[in-house]
């Protein structure tokens, strides 16, 4: 028997009406929900393009810096650095990942060992450094040509690989510079005294302290405020160095909480402020290379140094995290030129006329804060100087 829709009450029939248009609104919002779902980032061709046109270009620049002199094959001994090695292949150092060849089966591929035999090859007409043994009973290497490449494993401690820079240089700096506001300063726990009222404390002195305490927190490290931090072009200030001092434990707590110095690197003073100890450590498995973008700063300050420094000193810029620097990025230094009168000018002006500046070095970039960075000489032919100018290689 058919029902016709006239003998629904309207009670029923408003119900069957509102479920109707329930449904149609919920398939309506998935519908418009599934339009604007996020797609998968497509990566243009071009953009593909431009990064491979770019590898290229890298890898063309490599092949133009092999150096004539460059040794057919090296026994690679303690002591070396990755920097060194690159050195003997490379007038340019830091393109050394363009003809590093990477194994894909080496947990890190870029580490190399006292004892690989690292031997200048030409793959498809690009030069690569391959890790292996000599091709002849002799012990000679064979001589330069195109190779097929094939796989190979082997497995070492991370500790037994050379390192990428002298380590020696830069140790007390890879935990230990901190840059901090006056603020911080202002506010950070100070030493108020010793138990035997000396003036000049070390490695194992009681100290009293002073200031708001975290008492989830025994371990501090002591600094000293050290050098004002200031722009030489704006003027701005941008950070206090603190000079670290040592390391206290603090035993009890109170005003003023009790502690002992448990090291020292230097002489701790009355005043000196407590900072949370900074954790964060560098890892050495990176290799120099240029930043992506042009870099141009100054030296605002240089470390244990007066007058100037040379190859293996440390050196603070007016560039930091927000300028994009990171960890590893090499910036040359240019020593300004000097102002002269031109004497023969023909119009009888005597001009002041400002020469340009000059290479002095190449500084590799191994700490970095929002405003500063620590960098490390790597090489130089002359001395540098503060407010000598810093800017990308090229």
């Amino acid at each position: 028997m058919k029902t016709s829709v006239s003998h629904i009450s309207p009670a029923i029939l408003t119900l069957m009406l509102s479920a109707a248009l329930s449904a149609c609104s919920l398939w309506s919002s998935r519908s418009e929900q599934a339009v604007s779902a996020p797609q998968p980032e497509q990566r243009s061709g071009t953009i593909v393009q431009a990064e491979s046109d770019a590898a290229a270009s890298r890898q063309r620049a490599a092949a133009q810096s092999i150096k004539a002199s460059h040794p057919r094959t090296y026994v690679v001994k303690r002591g070396d650095t990755l920097w060194d090695i690159a050195s003997l292949f490379l007038q340019d150092p830091w393109y050394w990942p363009e003809i590093w060849h990477e194994n894909p089966q080496v947990e890190n591929p870029h580490l190399i060992y006292p004892g690989d035999i690292l031997t200048l090859v030409y793959v498809n007409g690009m030069p690569r450094i391959m890790v292996g043994k000599p091709v002849h009973a002799t012990g000679e290497a064979a001589p330069l040509s195109e190779v097929k490449m094939s796989p190979s494993v082997r497995r070492n401690t991370l500790e037994a690989s050379i390192k990428t820079i002298p380590g020696d240089a830069i140790r007390q700096f890879l935990s230990k510079p901190r840059v901090v506001s006056k603020q911080e300063l202002d506010n950070a726990p100070y030493i108020v005294g010793s138990d035997d009222e000396h003036l000049i404390l070390g490695e194992g002195n009681n100290v009293y302290v002073r200031g708001e305490i975290d008492k989830e927190r025994v371990r501090y490290t002591v600094y000293r405020p050290g050098t004002e931090l200031i722009d030489p072009d704006s003027g701005e200030v941008l950070g206090y160095e603190g000079v670290y001092a040592g390391e206290v434990h603090i035993s009890k707590y109170g005003d003023p909480a009790i502690g002992k110095l448990t090291f020292t690197e230097r002489e701790v003073l009355i005043g000196d402020r407590l900072l949370p100890t900074d954790k964060s450590k560098i890892d050495n498995l990176y290799f120099p290379r240029l930043p992506d973008r042009k870099i141009n700063g100054k030296i605002i300050h240089l470390t244990d140094a007066l007058f100037g420094i040379a190859k293996f000193q440390i050196a603070v810029i007016n560039q930091g995290d927000r300028d994009g620097l990171e960890t590893g990025h090499l910036l040359a230094t240019y020593t300004k030129g000097k102002q002269i009168k031109d004497k023969f000018d023909r119009n009888g002006n005597s001009d002041v006329l400002d020469l340009p500046a000059s290479r002095s070095g190449l500084m590799m970039i191994f700490r970095t804060f929002d405003h500063v960075s620590y960098g490390l000489i790597l090489e130089s032919t002359k001395v540098i100087h503060n407010h000598d100018l810093v800017r990308t290689p090229g």
